[in-house]
């Protein structure tokens, strides 16, 4: 009787074991020195619009910790880059026309060989961060980030490297409310509204509107608009560019060319049942109601930046009136008329972050590293008897 050798699941074939010896193995990590990069300053907040901000002053202090056996670096930098990110590329698996790095300031904190032994080191660095540039967002079809990257690498080739994210956030100071007048032709109606200069992602905002024009007195009638319907929406709108690459860049027409993209949506609505006041003998109605963004839809903020990026916002009106007649003896007693019509407009809102106390760096004037002298300041301490000394008071930095 024949016996059969049952087959083995799972078992790999010559092939198999060929094709895994000819990958190259990953390097393995090397856990003899890690990196810490420490914020020591407040979170970055640009004050006021890109024009007019003066910026943020910045302090990070990168930890090097050394393990186990000494090591020989021949360089390390520091580096605080801006990543700008497209959702819609022009080739949509290409990392280059979906990404662009930036460089805002590299510092050079080892530039020759020196070797460290085990223990802690620390890097500190500080950097004015411009008032133009945008703040951190993450929008529909495009994003803006920001991030430190620590590098450093040894004689024997090993490298060492560490990421850490920066958000950067811009807050505009509020200022005098904002009037704004719309005129509807062919009718005599005009409306004048009355925002705030700028507007929270959460939290709510009071709107005054007043409409004027709604009677047409003639000789023996009077013809007449009623309010009957008012809806309001918040819009965000977002427009950005998606460059090439230089490999691609023969798909748009050359080098500094782009493809741009818009996205509209709604972060905020809701239709105003009544509230307001009708005056036919003064021909006015006016009202007040509340606006609010939908904080669950996650919002953006407004921003601009230099590589098209841009996010706006706009409050829009819709109002349904309809037209009435009535005697000028009996005011009161009006008949529709059947006509009615739909009134549109829009209006800027400014969506910023929370000011706070509103205090530019520049007011504080707080100190740089480089500004700190390497020991404290020398103090005179009096005598009893007129005589004066000077004593210096030298702290251990461990």
């Amino acid at each position: 009787m024949e016996h059969f050798k049952r087959p083995v699941l799972g078992k790999k074939h010559s092939s198999d074991s060929r094709s895994q010896k000819s990958r190259p193995s990953s390097p393995a990590p090397h856990n003899h020195v890690t990196f810490e990069l420490i914020t020591e300053s407040p979170p970055v907040l640009f004050l006021d619009d890109a024009q007019r901000s003066t910026g943020s002053l910045y302090s990070v202090n990168l930890h090097m910790t050394v393990k186990n056996r000494p090591v020989s670096l021949k360089t390390m930098t520091l580096k605080l880059e801006s990543v700008s990110t497209t959702k819609r590329p022009v080739v949509e698996k290409c990392k280059a026309c979906a990404n662009q790095v930036t460089l805002i300031k590299d510092w050079t904190l080892v530039s020759e060989k020196t070797t460290y032994q085990p223990g802690v080191y620390e890097f500190p660095a500080s950097h004015l961060l411009p008032g133009h540039l945008p703040a951190t967002t993450h929008g529909s079809i495009g994003s803006v980030e920001y991030r430190l990257v620590a590098k450093a690498e040894s004689d024997a080739l090993e490298v060492f490297e560490q990421t850490k994210p920066l958000e950067i956030k811009r807050a505009i100071r509020p200022g005098p409310e904002k009037n704004s007048v719309r005129i509807f032709p062919p009718t005599n109606l005009t409306l004048n509204v009355t925002l705030p200069s700028i507007v929270h992602p959460m939290g709510d905002f009071n709107v005054l509107a007043r409409m004027s024009g709604l009677t047409t007195v003639n000789n023996d009638t009077q013809t007449r608009w009623r309010l009957r319907k008012l809806d309001w929406r918040i819009e965000e709108r977002e427009t950005t560019i998606s460059p090439a690459c230089a490999k691609h860049a023969a798909k748009i027409g050359g080098d500094g060319k782009g493809i741009a993209h818009e996205h509209t949506r709604i972060i905020g609505e809701q239709e105003v049942k009544g509230g307001w006041k009708t005056d036919f003998d003064a021909g006015e109605v006016e009202g007040e109601f509340v606006c609010s963004i939908n904080s669950a839809r996650k919002p953006n903020l407004d921003v601009a930046s230099s590589n098209g990026l841009k996010i706006t916002h706009a409050l829009v009106l819709e109002m349904i009136i309809s037209e009435e007649w009535a005697t000028n003896k009996k005011p009161k007693s009006a008949t529709p008329t059947g006509v009615a019509r739909v009134l549109r407009t829009q209006f800027n809102l400014v969506v910023t972050e929370r000011a706070g106390m509103g205090i530019a760096w520049d007011d504080e004037m707080p100190p740089l590293y480089e500004d700190v002298p390497a020991s404290p300041p020398a103090y005179l301490q009096h005598l009893p008897f007129g005589l004066s000394c000077q004593k210096t008071f030298v702290f251990d930095a461990r």
